[in-house]
């Protein structure tokens, strides 16, 4: 029984952590109805696992330690999608980052080298 109540508060801290704000968060709204309909799915079949067999031999699975499974795999391989999918935004800013930044500094470096030119040129009062 303790066991019940232990997996229950580690669904729902993990739950409030994951839906915290980041600040650039798109779709926030339905992530966080997502999240709440996934912590409601967990608490039941802590409290309820004869719900998950029944609700797995609704749909054609076996056992409902199989629809688990399933459902396991296909939340690991959008946050596998998602993850590579950000990544790639992510190389894509840094790339067009290290670019500006090159051009900048390049500007820069000719602005103090024609600088330093006009510097010699000029003639000294002696």
């Amino acid at each position: 029984m303790w066991i019940q109540f232990l997996l229950i508060a580690a669904i729902i801290v993990l739950g409030v952590v994951v839906m915290r704000r980041t600040g650039a968060d798109s779709h926030l709204a339905i992530r966080r109805l997502l999240m709440m309909l996934f912590i409601l799915a967990a608490v039941l079949s802590v409290l309820f696992p004869q719900w998950l067999t029944w609700v797995a031999s609704l749909i054609g699975v076996g056992r409902g330690t199989d629809l688990l499974l399933y459902a396991l795999v296909l939340m690991f391989l959008t946050f596998v999608y998602t993850q590579y999918r950000r990544n790639i935004a992510i190389q894509r800013q840094a790339t067009l980052l290290a670019r500006k930044i090159a051009l900048m500094e390049a500007e820069y470096r000719d602005d103090v080298d024609e600088h330093s030119r006009n510097a010699d040129e000029e003639p000294r009062g002696h």
